[in-house]
């Protein structure tokens, strides 16, 4: 049964549930003074009470309002056992009590653990068996199966009453159960793992000066400006947009994430806020007009390659950046910019203050000649390590031979070079792994997953697509002789455990893979196969003479519909009765096609509709209600 918190109750087990040892950051003579996230949130505070900290749809809430209500809950986490390097599971959907929550973990001393609501059970269930918080925080309206965690219900009327009890005051050293260090653990973020199981990253607070001070130095952002919080909470890049604007005084700028989806609704959001500080993936920023946003302010592109066309695109009417870094650092590692006029290449810049960047060969010696090496990060924003994962830790945190003694290095697996200038530039990957519409994949957790069928031998996993816009994984499948099993039903099994972004949008079956001479599985073809596909390659089997005739049945709305379908996906067929995403599509391409029936067909249908209807009828259905009259195909 699972436990709900009263006044008097404490979590089970110790407190300090971390259990891989502190390692300390080098002190670096002359650097920023080391802080920790509450007190940088604080001295925001200080400063500006009244201003606006967050924007949530309709709602402002204050500086000194976000502050009191952190402070009460934190008051009662503390009195829960939370206290520093205790790791706090939060489950809670996009608003400023989401912001609430994540404050009142760190002032009290604690980590959190994201658990983003729309990601499967099974994979929250694995976060929190592997994490093993001490303490979940969520909404009524959140499931999280994890039978045995203490939890707060936020919203519950008996919970609001104890935590409005408290007093509101800042949080003080002495009522934690020990002082809270720099070194002391800030969340752990899960990402997808090479042998199919997710790791969770261990960052501290170390790393927070560094970045504060990088983000004032670049952005020069304050009171006034809006930052929009545009990245999931289980990503790094959600504590960026956090700190960009909490810990400098500016307005968090939140929205529901169809509102948020690249296209015409990002546009719109950032438009109806005045959002000023943007930071976007290059497949967001492909798929959104940049005409009137964030004039005067900024755009900064990470989590993917941004080409020169995007780079000419944005640069126009705003400063732009490009922005580098995994989630085992601090966020991030370097950034490049601002950018004017032609770049042949666009770079990720030179180090944050605090950091470091080396390009190293096999041997570990410094490739300063611009020859191309791996990317190894050091500096104050490098990672504990993989929550209990010390052999894992062991090989990719390795000891910095050109830093201070004891300090360490992370071995990212990026490849780049280093120009003249100082400038560094992203150049590819050494292993298995992608990056897709900003999304960190390892195909091989994809093809783990599908191997756990029973009827499935071998899978192989590639990206196919044109551009990033039309990016998808493939997954070839070899199945024993007499398998019934269809691409459909592989692919609902993958959905069982993996978020929707790792869903492979084509399942290819095949009787045997090529193979090399050695007999090995020639990974190589497919991939340059997978490069020809298009999204959502039939996986029903269903008979074309059955689609020919559903087809002429359609009406005029839902031909339209069909059409735009058929071409923006890719695909040869579609009937009245498919789902847009189990055809393969994805959010990019579903803005795209919203564009399109705006463009062509005249009609507005909000990006909301596209996940809410359940097959193309009911858009065409839709789309007829909300036009002045018919249309024919």
């Amino acid at each position: 049964m699972r436990k709900r918190l009263g006044k008097d109750c404490r979590c089970a087990g110790p407190a300090h549930a971390y259990s891989e040892p502190i390692v300390p950051v080098p002190r670096v003579e002359g650097g920023p003074k080391l802080r920790t996230v509450a007190e940088f949130f604080e001295g925001s505070v200080a400063t500006s009470p009244s201003a606006p900290a967050v924007r949530f749809e309709d709602t402002v809430v204050t500086y000194a309002e976000v502050n009191a209500e952190a402070n009460r809950l934190a008051r009662r986490l503390l009195a829960a056992g939370v206290g520093p390097d205790s790791l706090v599971a939060i489950a809670l959907p996009r608003s400023p009590r989401l912001v609430v929550a994540v404050l009142a973990v760190l002032k009290a001393g604690g980590a959190y653990l994201p658990l983003d609501p729309d990601y499967p059970a099974a994979r929250l269930t694995h976060m929190v068996e592997d994490a093993r918080p001490v303490l979940l925080l969520r909404t009524g309206d959140v499931t999280v199966p994890c039978d045995g965690l203490p939890e707060l219900v936020l919203d519950a009327p008996d919970v609001e009453a104890e935590v409005e009890r408290e007093r509101a005051d800042d949080v003080t050293q002495e009522e934690r159960s020990a002082p809270l260090l720099p070194d002391h653990l800030m969340y752990v973020i899960y990402t997808s793992g090479s042998t199919g199981v997710p790791k969770g990253v261990a960052v501290s607070h170390a790393g927070v000066a560094d970045m504060v001070s990088t983000q004032a130095r670049i952005y020069g952002v304050g009171q006034g400006d809006r930052i929009l919080q545009w990245a999931s909470f289980s990503f790094d890049a959600w504590f960026w947009d956090f700190s960009l604007a909490l810990l400098h005084g500016a307005t968090l700028v939140m929205a529901d994430r169809h509102d948020l989806l690249p296209g015409e609704s990002l546009r719109e959001t950032m438009l109806r806020h005045e959002v000023n500080h943007a930071v976007l993936p290059p497949v967001a920023l492909g798929s959104t007009d940049s005409e009137g946003l964030l004039v005067g302010g900024t755009i900064t592109s990470t989590g993917d390659v941004c080409t020169r066309a995007l780079a000419e695109r944005w640069q126009k009417g705003r400063r732009l950046y490009n922005a580098y870094g995994p989630t085992e650092v601090t966020v991030g590692a370097s950034i490049g910019g601002p950018f004017e006029g032609v770049q042949d290449e666009v770079s990720v810049g030179t180090p944050w203050d605090g950091g470091t960047v080396y390009v190293l060969d096999e041997r570990l010696e410094d490739l300063r000649d611009g020859g191309e090496g791996e990317f190894f990060l050091g500096g104050s924003g490098v990672a504990r390590g993989y929550l209990n994962r010390p052999g894992l830790t062991a090989s990719r945190f390795v000891a910095d031979p050109y830093g201070p003694p004891g300090s360490r290095m992370y071995r990212s697996g990026d490849r780049g070079r280093r120009d003249p200038n100082g400038e560094f530039y992203f150049t590819g990957r050494v292993d298995n792994q992608v990056k897709m519409r900003g999304f960190r994949i390892e195909l091989g957790e994809i093809e783990a997953r599908l191997e756990t069928h029973p009827e499935v031998e071998v899978v192989v996993a590639c990206v196919g697509g044109e551009d990033a816009s039309t990016q998808h994984v493939v997954a070839y499948v070899k199945t024993p002789a007499g398998a019934t099993v269809t691409e459909a039903e592989l692919r609902d099994h993958a959905r069982v455990a993996l978020p929707e972004h790792m869903v492979p949008s084509n399942v290819v079956l095949l009787e045997s893979l090529p193979t090399l001479p050695n007999g090995k599985v020639d990974r190589k073809a497919l991939a340059e196969r997978a490069l020809t596909s298009t999204v959502g390659q039939r996986a029903d089997g269903a008979d074309r003479t059955t689609r020919e005739t559903a087809d002429a049945a359609a009406t005029s709305y839902e031909r339209v519909v069909c059409e735009l379908v058929r071409e923006t996906l890719g695909v040869d067929e579609v009937t009245p009765q498919d789902n847009f995403f189990d055809l393969g599509g994805h959010s990019v391409l579903a803005a795209r096609l919203v564009s399109r029936l705006r463009k062509e067909v005249g009609v507005a249908v909000p990006m909301r509709s596209m996940f809410e209807t359940a097959n193309l009828a009911e858009l065409a259905e839709l789309l007829e209600r909300r036009d002045e009259g018919p249309r024919e195909a």
